[in-house]
Parts: structure tokens; C-alpha cells; sequence
């Protein structure tokens, strides 16, 4: 490698930067400064993380004229700095393991320094921050889902709580908290004495009305004051989880009105339902102008192979994204999508399967999946299945001339069937 070729790799990207180690109480900041002669200088100051230090920070950075700055994302502490230096500066929240620094010399002016010698040469690549409004969404699906898992955790209490008193409502109704089963709950909260087969059927609706004998047999058991407590306290909690998670769908579904057209367009991909449609908005926003194709948006959702080899040997190549909300979104979808008959991607994840196995497969099928998402949010475009057939489609001349020449191997004719 020449000398010239050398230095074009390490030239300075930002004359003027800063990097920032970002701690719950404190951060320090390291502003390189280029002088007269191309002589570099390295300021560094400590400020705490009061909203009043933060500003004392930005007009540090603005009185230096420094365009771009640079923080690693550790955890949630790098919001405060954000919320003050959004729209004065270029922010660049960094992934941890690409700015990991040198074993055995760390501090934190030394990390705040080895940041910004990384933002300097324009070694860092920022990670995608959507805008105010996105955020906001992405705050309230991802709460409604934890209260919705949540719920469904209380309610799996409440199955468990009916087995240790020899309660098999479950056994016989299919969804415990139906019309019937609360209605068998609260008569088993209010009622102290032995249940009477009038109030069984009282309770009833439905199907169910069949099976009252039944119902009233799975309610014989050991129900005491203890399990009454137990079981109206979960139950008070279901409640409260429930009317939370109505006011956080009112809530998102008033945030997206403006967004009606897309969400619609979204909607006609298969497995994508209200719900699902408003939390991969919240994750991606509405334009993607951040991602430069369909390739880098899916590697970004953690949905494409890694990359790991070493000596012409491929090791591993399971994805280094990992814990992606909206990886997990997208795995849900594909699941619902191989369902519905008629489907490209039901025909497509079965011949998937047949090879690579069914989690191989599903993730193949939720990387198209979010290829269709990508064009449809970025350029307008609309949905458009392929059919079950399309795969046969594409290689029947193919397939024609195998089974010619088996016909022939056997001692028959093909012969193509009139119109």
C-alpha cells in the first residue's frame, strides 16, 4: 500500500468533534479542536446531567463551533443529552461494541477521548434515532405490549390458582376469561355456601349451555376464603391491566390518524393486523430516509446472516442484532402469514422447511416480509400477493423437460393437455 493510498484511509472526516461518555449522574465530554497549522487540541470538561449542566454543555459545543458529536448507547441515559442537543447538533449515538476501547486503560476521559479520535477520522456509524413524534409512539406500543404480557401472565395465575383448589373450569370452557368463566368466577367470590346446579346455568351462555353439568362438576372442590382472596385480588388486577391497555390503543389510534392511508396499505400484507400495523410504525417511523435500500433495512431489523469468517472458513453466521423489538414483530407476522391459504408465503415457507428447518424458515419468510414493508412505506407502492403457484410458475419449462425425460426413462410419452 503506498503512502498516499495511506493517508486517504485515515484522513479527518470532522475537523472539529466531541465524544462523550455518558454515566446516570455525570459525563464527560472530549472536544478535539483543530488550530492554526493543522494542530490539533483536546478539550476536556465534566458536567453533570441536570437539564441546567446539559445546557451549559450545548453552549460549550456551540461557542467551539462543533458540528457533530458522538456518545455510546448506554441504556437510557442518553436521552437527556439528546433532549438538549437535538436540532443544535449532529448527534451520533453509537452501538457499544464498536467503540469498545484497549483493555486495562480505561477512564472515563479516556473513553470520552477515544470517542471522539473515532468521530474525528469518521470511524463511528450512528445508529437510527427516529423523530420526536415516532419515539412517542414507539413508547406507547411497547408499554401497551408489556402490559399486554402482563395480563396474560395474571391470567395464567389465575388457572394455576384454580388447580390448587380443585377447580377445572379451564378443563371445560376454552377461553377461562370468557363471558362464562367470569361469570363463574364471580359467583365463586361471592358465594361462600355450596353451589346448586340453577346457579351453574344462571351463569352460562352460549354454547356452553350444553355442557352445565359438567361446568357444575369442575366447580366441586376445595375453594376456601383463602383462594376467594387470591382470586378477587388477580382478578381486580386483570381488570385495571385491561382498561390500561383500552386507553393505550384509544391513545395510539388518536396519535396515527394522520397516518390513516399507510396504515391501511400495511394492513393488506398477510398476518399484519391494527394491532401489529401501529407497533412496526412506531419502531421504523414513516419514511425510512435513513436507509439507503431494502438490504440495509433488513440487516438493521436483525433478519439477515452475520458475517464471520476467518482463513476462508465460515464460522457462525447467526445475526449479531439480537434483542430488536422489531425482529420480534416481524417473526409473529411471518407466523400468521404461512397460515393464510392461497399465499405466496405459505408455498415459500413449506419449501423452506423442507430444507432448512422451521426457524430457518420463518426468519427467511419475515425478511421478505419486511422487504414488502420497506417499499410500501418508503415509495407508495401497494401490496400485491403472488400466489400459491408462482414458484411453479417460475420453472415449469424446467420441470416439464425432467418429467419428459422420466417418461421416456419408463417407456411413456408426455403429452401436453389441449387447451
Amino acid at each position: 500500500m503506498t503512502k498516499a493510498n495511506y493517508s486517504t484511509i485515515i484522513e479527518v472526516m470532522h475537523p472539529v468533534c466531541c465524544g462523550i461518555d455518558v454515566h446516570k449522574d455525570s459525563l464527560t465530554a472530549s472536544l478535539i479542536l483543530s488550530r492554526d497549522k493543522g494542530k490539533e487540541e483536546i478539550e476536556v470538561r465534566e458536567f453533570g446531567t441536570f437539564t441546567d449542566e446539559l445546557y451549559k454543555l450545548k453552549e460549550w459545543l456551540l461557542m467551539n463551533d462543533c458540528p457533530v458529536i458522538a456518545m455510546e448507547s448506554t441504556g437510557v441515559y442518553w436521552y437527556p443529552v439528546y433532549n438538549i442537543l437535538e436540532g443544535y447538533v449532529k448527534v451520533l449515538l453509537v452501538n457499544a461494541r464498536h467503540i469498545k476501547n484497549v483493555p486495562g486503560r480505561k477512564t472515563d476521559i479516556k473513553d470520552s477521548k477515544w470517542i471522539a479520535g473515532l468521530l474525528r477520522h469518521g470511524l463511528l456509524r450512528g445508529s437510527f434515532i427516529p423523530p420526536q413524534e415516532v419515539r412517542d409512539w414507539r413508547d406507547l406500543t411497547r408499554l401497551r405490549r408489556s402490559y399486554t404480557e402482563s395480563l396474560a401472565d395474571y391470567k395464567k395465575r389465575v388457572g394455576k390458582l384454580f388447580e390448587t383448589a380443585n377447580i377445572k373450569v379451564d378443563s371445560v370452557v376454552s377461553e377461562l376469561f370468557g363471558r362464562t368463566g367470569r361469570n363463574l368466577m364471580k359467583l365463586l367470590i361471592e358465594r361462600k355456601s355450596n353451589l346448586t346446579l340453577s346457579d351453574i346455568e344462571y351463569c352460562v351462555r352460549g354454547n356452553l349451555k350444553n355442557k352445565v353439568e359438567e361446568l357444575y362438576r369442575s366447580v366441586q372442590g376445595f375453594f376456601r376464603d383463602h383462594h376467594r382472596y387470591i382470586l378477587k385480588t388477580l382478578l381486580e388486577t386483570v381488570d385495571n391491566l385491561e382498561k390500561q391497555i383500552e386507553e393505550f390503543d384509544n391513545r395510539i389510534k388518536e396519535l396515527m390518524k394522520p397516518q390513516e392511508d399507510l396504515l391501511k396499505r400495511l394492513k393488506e400484507v398477510p398476518g399484519i393486523g391494527d394491532i401489529t400495523v401501529q407497533a412496526i410504525i412506531s419502531e421504523v417511523g414513516t419514511t425510512l430516509e435513513n436507509f439507503a435500500n431494502s438490504s440495509s433495512f433488513v440487516s438493521w431489523a436483525g433478519l439477515c446472516p452475520g458475517n464471520n469468517e476467518s482463513a476462508g472458513k465460515r464460522r457462525s453466521g447467526r445475526s449479531p442484532v439480537r434483542n430488536k423489538p422489531l425482529k420480534t414483530i416481524m417473526v409473529e407476522v411471518a407466523w400468521a402469514a404461512v397460515k393464510k391459504k392461497g399465499s405466496y408465503y405459505k408455498d415459500k415457507y413449506y419449501r423452506l422447511k423442507a430444507r432448512r428447518g422451521a426457524k430457518k424458515a420463518i426468519i427467511a419468510i419475515a425478511h421478505r416480509l419486511l422487504k414488502v414493508i420497506y417499499y410500501i412505506i418508503k415509495y407508495g407502492d401497494k401490496f400485491k400477493d403472488l400466489g400459491e403457484d408462482y414458484l411453479d410458475k417460475q420453472n415449469s419449462t424446467k420441470k416439464i423437460s425432467i418429467l419428459k425425460r422420466k417418461a421416456d426413462l419408463l417407456g411413456y410419452e408426455l403429452i401436453e393437455k389441449a387447451a
